[in-house]
């Protein structure tokens, strides 16, 4: 049966073969064709002399592994578990998949429908049995180009989820990046207070003895335990942040808080250089910087610009498709096949019958459903025009703020760590003077907490300096060439 049926199936697909073919080139496309539109953008950074050009989103150019730039082996492990295991990103990963089935799914649109038909009909009427098998095609030739807006449509929306995906790549692996850091310094600000929890406990001891001997009064006492006591208390609360930066940490990189830990960092103190030797010490005073020269390409390369390009090419098209609703449907329609009233001998040449013609149907009122949504097309693509433009000047926001940010604190670095040498020699004077009796307690605890402060802001304006330099990164993209990184 299969063998004789081919030759009527070979001969139907031809025969829609040649009308799809003949109307395509007769087709049209409704509706405006897709132009970027234009953005008022300065000419240069204000941050940095550089030339400027119209984004051309380029989302799918390869960024590089741009955090091994910061030389740290445990960050580069924790970054490739992101990409593996990260619960968002497998969200995007399945968002992108699923776009692109409904690209294949509105090509579809654009081929013949075919079916397979095997039946039997009974009826009052002498001789009304009859068995029936047969193939029928049909088709709706896009002669309006509703069908090709529609793919358009889906491919951008495509492009668009592609770029949410590198997004929220981006986003997580500069998330980890900067809790990763935070919590390096936390180690860092862990060692800071036990080390200062031991000098308060000896200057605690300084005083004890002192007032047993009845040179200091009990305020002394009470002074220096109360100094011991808030800085013990502030110890613990390092404790907490660590420990949440630390779970943050797990649920970046797909793993339970549970069972996820990082080893505290070894640091110690370098008298020589008057400051805790670390890692993220080590980074900082070695700090990647962005050259001046860098190319305009780079912020053509941010994720979010590419969304919210390929959405405003999406929106463009769905008014074509709109527009297409005002124009006739055609639809051709064939058939091919056999019947007849007895079941032997159905597959013959005297029980062949077979039929093709085209159709066509038009709205004639539907109370304004077309007008309304043509309308409705229009507005989203100009509020995705909004958005798109409004996304650059977001895009130039976060480049500038970190551009200033990572060239300014560096230099408030400078004098802070400058205010700590000097705070950590005031305490010292002040100490030994107070045990030579020449001073009361209180101008210790003055400079032992203006010390103490110092540390803290030194840190606080550490962290704020890696986080605005790894914001940076991400402003731009996720990262720039190897050529034109280098090194204060």
């Amino acid at each position: 049966m299969s063998r004789n049926f081919m030759p009527q199936l070979k001969e139907l697909s031809l025969k829609v073969g040649i009308s799809i073919a003949a109307l395509c080139v007769g087709g049209c496309m409704i509706g405006p064709d897709y132009v970027r539109p234009s953005s008022a953008l300065p000419q240069s950074y204000r941050e940095v002399s550089q030339e400027w050009k119209q984004a051309d989103p380029r989302d799918f150019s390869p960024r590089g592994n741009w955090w091994e730039i910061y030389n740290d082996p445990l960050l580069n492990e924790l970054m490739l578990k992101v990409r593996v295991n990260n619960q968002n990103i497998i969200v995007a990963e399945a968002q992108y998949r699923q776009a692109i089935a409904l690209v294949d799914s509105a090509q579809a649109g654009l081929f013949p429908s075919i079916g397979l038909n095997v039946g039997q009909s009974k009826g009052s009427a002498i001789n009304s049995n009859f068995s029936s098998v047969g193939v029928g095609a049909s088709w709706m030739p896009d002669f309006w180009g509703g069908v090709r807006r529609s793919v358009e449509a889906s491919k951008s929306n495509a492009q668009a989820s592609a770029a949410s995906l590198e997004a929220a790549l981006l986003a997580n692996r500069s998330a980890l990046a900067q809790t990763y850091f935070q919590l390096r310094i936390t180690d860092v600000q862990r060692q800071m207070y036990d080390d200062t929890v031991e000098a308060y406990k000896k200057s605690l001891k300084i005083s004890e003895n002192q007032f047993k001997m009845g040179v200091v009064s009990q305020l002394d006492l009470s002074e220096a335990q109360t100094l011991l006591q808030s800085t013990e208390a502030l110890a613990i609360d390092v404790g907490v942040t660590r420990s949440q930066l630390e779970h943050a940490l797990a649920v970046l990189i797909g793993e339970s808080p549970s069972v996820f830990s990082l080893a505290p960092e070894k640091i110690e103190y370098s008298s020589q250089k008057n400051a805790y030797e670390s890692s993220v010490g080590k980074v900082l005073s070695n700090l990647p910087s962005v050259p001046t020269g860098l190319p305009a390409q780079l912020l053509e390369r941010r994720p979010d610009i590419a969304n919210a390009e390929r959405l405003m090419s999406a929106a463009n098209a769905k008014i074509g498709l709109a527009k297409a609703a005002f124009f006739p449907t055609p639809m051709i329609s064939a058939s091919s096949g056999y019947q007849s009233s007895v079941w032997p001998n159905l597959i013959s040449a005297p029980n062949k019958v077979w039929s093709v013609g085209p159709s066509a149907a038009l709205a004639l009122f539907d109370g304004g459903l077309r007008i309304a949504a043509t309308d409705q097309a229009v507005a989203a693509y100009d509020q995705s025009v909004a958005a798109y433009r409004q996304t650059i000047l977001n895009a130039f926001q976060n480049v500038e703020d970190n551009l200033v940010s990572t060239k300014l604190l560096q230099a408030e670095i400078v004098k802070q760590n400058q205010a700590v040498i000097s705070a950590r020699r005031a305490s010292s004077i002040a100490l030994n003077q107070y045990k030579a009796g020449t001073v009361n307690y209180s101008i210790v605890v003055t400079n032992q907490v203006t010390q103490l402060n110092n540390e803290r802001i030194l840190m606080s304006l550490q962290n704020r300096l890696i986080t605005a330099h790894i914001n940076l990164i991400a402003a731009l993209g996720g990262g720039w060439g190897d050529s034109n990184v280098k090194s204060n």
